[in-house]
């Protein structure tokens, strides 16, 4: 149902199950690894956010994210902290998922690995400062 390896102190998990069936595997994991909710951190890729922003958050609605929606389901509330990470927007009249499962240009592709390594260094933080450390050094000031 899905992978998972220990690289020191930390669990990295991938779900292999269809994306709104996340939270089933997140959940079983957690529990078979006594990984508690308020210390897990979601990953995943998000339409709603411009191609290489990153942006944390402690709590929020799956915003349409099923993946999400699926795990918050699961864990009973909201308060899953989450990493999501640019890769739209998505084009007019072109099917979600098949832009998601789609190929990124070359230009696509530069901009992703910035935005892979501050979400790399993001983790990072967040698991030796805390959560509201990397929110404040990662995320965006508000406008």
């Amino acid at each position: 149902m899905g992978v998972a390896a220990k690289v020191g102190g930390l669990w990295i998990a991938k779900p292999m199950t269809y994306m709104n069936l996340s939270g089933e595997f997140v959940r079983q994991f957690a529990a078979y690894h006594n990984v508690a909710k308020d210390e897990l951190l979601v990953v995943y890729d998000e339409l709603a956010l411009p191609l290489g922003k990153i942006r944390l958050r402690k709590k929020g609605s799956a915003g349409g994210q099923n993946g999400m929606k699926s795990i918050i389901q699961h864990f009973g509330g909201d308060d899953v902290a989450r990493l999501r990470v640019g890769i739209g927007p998505q084009p007019e009249r072109m099917d979600a998922s098949a832009f998601v499962l789609g190929r990124f240009t070359t230009a696509q592709e530069q901009e992703l690995e910035l935005a892979l390594d501050a979400a790399r260094d993001a983790v990072e933080l967040a698991v030796s400062a805390g959560i509201d450390a990397a929110m404040n050094k990662y995320n965006p000031d508000p406008a």
